[in-house]
């Protein structure tokens, strides 16, 4: 079996791992990191959507070994001490209800607004099409994404 190093959250993990092991497995039983949800393992939802070396993507659509000396960081690695602007505009702007396509969504808007600082509002469904939601119609999760945007800017709305 190959070995893996990736440098999960900041901390390095090494195992051996089957060759087909999918990124998004890894992260929940070989990093511990549970945040990381699995949604429909086809790359369809994004529930499991991660930062692979700062861009986000889909861990269902990625194997382990794929993943070899880079870095991850996960929902749980996003926030130090504070949460990170984009997980405290979505808390604000009650940019979920169930929760569970929450980790995707807000790793997905952390790459968008690393590329696009002051995006419109259809830039921000282009953005996000992606990742689906069953619950909220996707109106706050818009209204979310526009005030991280202001928070990262230094501004509230």
């Amino acid at each position: 079996m190959p070995e893996v190093r990736i440098t999960v959250d900041g901390d390095l993990v090494t195992d051996e791992v089957e060759a087909r092991l999918l990124l998004v497995h890894f992260l929940r039983s070989n990093a511990n990191k549970l945040g990381t949800v699995v949604g429909c393992d086809t790359s369809s939802c994004g529930a499991c959507t991660v930062l692979l070396n700062g861009r986000s993507v889909k861990s269902c659509s990625i194997l382990a070994v794929q993943a070899d000396g880079n870095s991850v960081t996960t929902i749980q690695g996003l926030a130090g001490e504070e949460w990170h602007p984009v997980q405290e505009a979505f808390k604000e702007c009650h940019g979920l209800q169930c929760g569970y396509c929450t980790p995707g969504m807000v790793m997905s808007t952390v790459d968008l607004l690393s590329e696009n600082p002051n995006p419109t509002e259809e830039e921000i469904r282009d953005g996000l099409h992606g990742n689906l939601c069953r619950c909220t119609g996707y109106h706050n999760i818009v209204k979310s994404v526009q005030h991280a945007a202001e928070l990262m800017k230094g501004g509230s709305k």
